[in-house]
């Protein structure tokens, strides 16, 4: 094995553009009728492996290079099966490199680029969020849906004012209500003392679902991603037990998750 601390890229391109979603260098075309999808970087690399950080930690490494972060950091994360679901992502691509398919890859580097040089702007964002949570806006009817929404989502509100003594103020319809100083304050103790990972990823989940009420749940396992997920969509969920299921927003959804 290698030396930790080496980098890599792809021959003949930069790793620094792959992982995070930004494929740079690769814009889709203007065709007669529609745009292609953007061109997918050859795999450059025969084998993945964990290695040794120095003081501590662990490495995602290609070929014996350590893989970096699009601004050019040395990716290493302090756990060892974050570590493996990493080598795991790249060692399942296939002729081309997807970022696509790479969550956990895409999640570090925005962990380690982004909300490692903000992070007091990012727990800002989650707490923004809880101003104007998902859970909070029912539905004027129909009864069905009343009847769903108060199945999935008051529960999760009940909780959040017995553990965290959060009470939020419902409304119905789309007319915004203001929560209670003291509520924001609430989640954001709820919210702990986050290193980044779990930071990058409790933000990811509050603007994929816009609740910070489910992230929290997730985070303190009263709710699973799985359970999570089902309560953001349940509007959407009724909706398709109306109309049917649209393909594209299938697709879409299922990218989301």
């Amino acid at each position: 094995m290698s030396e930790p601390g080496k980098d890599t890229g792809p021959k003949g391109g930069r790793l620094a553009d792959i992982g995070a979603g930004d494929d740079e260098g690769a814009k889709p075309r203007v065709a007669p009728e529609k745009l292609d999808a953007p061109k997918l970087p050859k795999r450059f690399y025969a084998n993945a492996a964990i290695a040794p950080a120095e003081g501590g930690g662990y490495l995602v490494q290609l070929d014996g290079r350590s893989l970096r972060t699009p601004s050019k950091a040395v990716l290493a994360v302090p756990d060892e099966a974050i570590a493996a679901a990493i080598v795991a992502e790249w060692a399942g691509q296939g002729e081309v490199i997807d970022p696509g398919s790479m969550p956990v890859t895409r999640l570090v580097n925005s962990a380690l680029d982004g909300v490692s040089r903000e992070p007091e702007a990012t727990r800002a964002e989650i707490l923004r969020y809880a101003g104007s949570d998902l859970l909070c806006y029912r539905a004027d009817g129909p009864a069905k849906l009343d009847a769903l929404q108060d199945e999935f989502w008051s529960p999760l509100i009940g909780w959040m004012q017995e553990r965290f003594h959060a009470r939020f103020v419902l409304a119905q319809g789309i007319v915004h209500v203001e929560q209670f100083p003291e509520t924001i304050e609430a989640v954001d103790v709820a919210l702990g003392d986050l290193d980044i990972l779990r930071l990058a990823a409790l933000n990811t989940i509050t603007t994929l679902t816009g609740s910070a009420i489910l992230a929290v749940a997730v985070l303190h396992r009263r709710l699973t991603a799985e359970e999570a997920w089902a309560a953001a969509h349940v509007d959407e969920d009724y909706q398709i037990g109306l109309w049917g299921e649209d393909e594209e927003a299938s697709v879409r959804r299922a990218g989301r998750w």
